[in-house]
């Protein structure tokens, strides 16, 4: 079990500062079909466009700013110069299960091959490579993402039910396994502290002399936002040092 608060995972996210075809600099649309996501912004300007069947919105980034969203909600961080956020993720291990799809136009998204193909950023040997990868699956998401949007602005939801719908039959095979990452996860710390809760109404304390430190370092990658450096909150895998 992580020690990590909550069973969430936490990386720095850097957003991409090149423009899709439509003009906008940023990521790629998204949405998580089982988990909350967390934007804490550190550094720099932008936006956060959400689409969900209440409509569309446009929320202003910048330091101290503080967004969350829920599973559903398809998002695409908009970088207007410099945007860093940290990344705070529920359920940490369900993303990297697949818990995320990407919009892309609706003949990918009904082919699981092709879909699999299209998000999966194939090794390559240099730096320019790897992001013309990442930029060229992001401009397919973007492509797939605008009339979704356009559609709701217009009152129309047919289009991101049906994206709902696609998302959904993407991940039902590999659903199966994501109950076990939820209680190895946060179920597993929620009770683990019910059992602790339950020691100090005894009276007895034992776990404080198993008080721990840990540290973590983290390495980058191209993720569907932006360069992503995912934080290794895995607890006792981590770099430990045992408090005295």
């Amino acid at each position: 079990m992580s020690t990590f608060p909550g069973g969430t995972s936490l990386s720095f996210l850097d957003v991409y500062d090149d423009a899709a075809p439509d003009g906008v600099v940023g990521g790629s649309p998204h949405l998580h079909l089982a988990s909350t996501e967390c934007y804490i912004v550190v550094g720099g300007e932008g936006e956060l466009h959400t689409v969900t069947l209440d409509g569309c919105r446009e929320t202003p980034l910048h330091p101290g700013s503080v967004v969350w969203f829920t599973p559903g909600t398809i998002h695409r961080a908009v970088n207007h110069g410099g945007l860093r956020v940290v990344v705070l993720m529920a359920n940490a291990g369900l993303p990297e299960a697949g818990d995320a799809v990407m919009t892309f136009p609706p003949h990918v998204l009904a082919d699981p091959d092709r879909y699999r193909a299209a998000v999966t950023l194939p090794p390559r040997a240099t730096e320019a490579e790897r992001a013309a990868d990442a930029r060229e699956r992001r401009d397919l998401a973007v492509e797939g993402f605008l009339p979704i949007r356009d559609a709701v602005r217009d009152g129309n939801t047919a289009p991101l039910r049906e994206f709902h719908a696609a998302a959904a039959a993407l991940v039902r095979a590999r659903a199966g396994t994501w109950a076990s990452i939820v209680r190895d996860g946060p179920l597993s710390q929620a009770e683990a502290t019910l059992s602790l809760t339950a020691d100090l109404v005894a009276g007895t304390a034992r776990h404080l002399e198993r008080a721990s430190v840990f540290h973590s370092t983290a390495g980058r990658a191209f993720g569907m936002c932006g360069r992503l450096t995912p934080v290794d909150t895995s607890g006792p895998a981590a770099d430990e040092e045992h408090s005295s």
